[in-house]
């Protein structure tokens, strides 16, 4: 029965999927690189600084589904980096956890983003991919 209900939404869900996590990456990419909204400006050509403008040209172009694909996939190469080397930093003790290191929403993003790339722009993109 539920099934009946959510299947006709499916390619809307996934629209809403796209944008709202794009734009929500964009505005993580805001916050990183002018140090607005609570976040902390780098230094200019530092990793983090290069990570926050990744984040804020990949986040719009998938909220907008312009070149979605490889978009993604950078993105969430990004994040998986993001993860590895500064939330979990290899270490097997409780820093193992992403609730512990505080990489629950890098983890998401990640996988988020890779089922974006292999999916494409679908419905409501500038231009489908």
């Amino acid at each position: 029965m539920l099934d009946r209900l959510l299947a006709p939404h499916a390619s809307r869900a996934y629209m809403a999927l796209r944008i709202v996590s794009g734009l929500l990456f964009a505005f993580h990419g805001v916050q990183k690189i002018f140090g607005v909204f609570g976040g902390t400006s780098p230094d200019v050509g530092s990793q983090l600084w290069i990570g926050g403008l990744i984040e804020l040209v990949t986040g719009l172009l998938i909220a907008l589904g312009i070149g979605t694909r490889v978009a993604a996939f950078l993105a969430s190469g990004t994040m998986a980096v993001a993860y590895f080397q500064f939330h979990w930093k290899f270490q097997f003790d409780d820093n193992f956890f992403p609730a512990v290191n505080g990489g629950e929403l890098a983890v998401v993003y990640c996988f988020v983003f890779l089922y974006i790339a292999c999916r494409g722009a679908g419905a409501g993109s500038a231009r489908a991919t």
